[in-house]
């Protein structure tokens, strides 16, 4: 596959290949169908991971990861849905959507002149190293919040780090989410993070496909056993 290729299409089962894998790696979705995703190699370590770009994503992959993690987060009576930067932002906006809500709350990394710096966190993300930004919340927005049932989502939860900063922006005024949700849960590290520092409920955190990490063989890629 052309890198552009990539998330513009749902394949169907028996389209799905055993490893070791070359290329790509065949996401299952809830329904049995596939979402191949690149290959991308960790250093030169022989370690890789699966990638997600959402905001890359054909549109029949927006909708049907959207229904998925819906579906995933439908049954817990949520009142709002709060949005990660960047990536996160569409897929909340979505969900919140399927899940009749009139609108969602959005994080930001751009400081407008209204926002109060006491309601900000510092942010890190794995896909932008050595950058340094704040997660911030709207002042407008918090009487949205108030005594609500709260869904954080972000579209991919890899070593858990801008997760973590959304919960501790909530934290900050007085909020847990019922739920984290995402579209893909990569690999196995942001367990330390959220299950073990921030002592999240694993069955708080709801995604619509889990890949593991991978390791470079002379095949192709293989997963490393958890």
């Amino acid at each position: 596959m052309e890198p552009h290729d990539f998330w513009q299409e749902i394949h169907p089962a028996e389209d799905a290949v055993p490893p070791p894998w070359k290329d790509r790696f065949p996401a299952e979705l809830p329904d049995g169908k596939i979402l191949f995703l690149p290959i991308r190699p960790l250093g030169d370590g022989g370690k890789g991971i699966a990638s997600l770009i959402l905001n890359q994503a054909g549109f029949a992959v927006e909708t049907a990861l959207a229904d998925h993690l819906a579906a995933r987060l439908s049954p817990l009576d949520l009142d709002v849905v709060v949005g990660l930067p960047t990536l996160g932002l569409s897929l909340a906006r979505d969900v919140a959507e399927r899940l009749g809500h009139a609108r969602y709350v959005p994080l930001g990394t751009s400081r407008k002149f209204w926002y109060r710096d006491e309601l900000s966190v510092p942010l890190t993300s794995i896909t932008s190293p050595g950058t340094s930004k704040r997660l911030y919340l709207d002042p407008r927005l918090l009487p949205l919040l108030d005594g609500a049932r709260i869904a954080l989502i972000d579209d991919a939860i890899s070593t858990g780090t801008s997760i973590a900063a959304g919960l501790d922006l909530l934290d900050l005024i007085g909020h847990r989410p019922e739920a984290i949700g995402t579209a893909m849960l990569q690999t196995s590290r942001w367990q330390d993070t959220l299950c073990t520092a921030r002592a999240v409920e694993p069955e708080r955190i709801r995604g619509v496909f889990q890949t593991p990490l991978l390791r470079s063989t002379p095949d192709g890629w293989v997963a490393v056993p958890v």
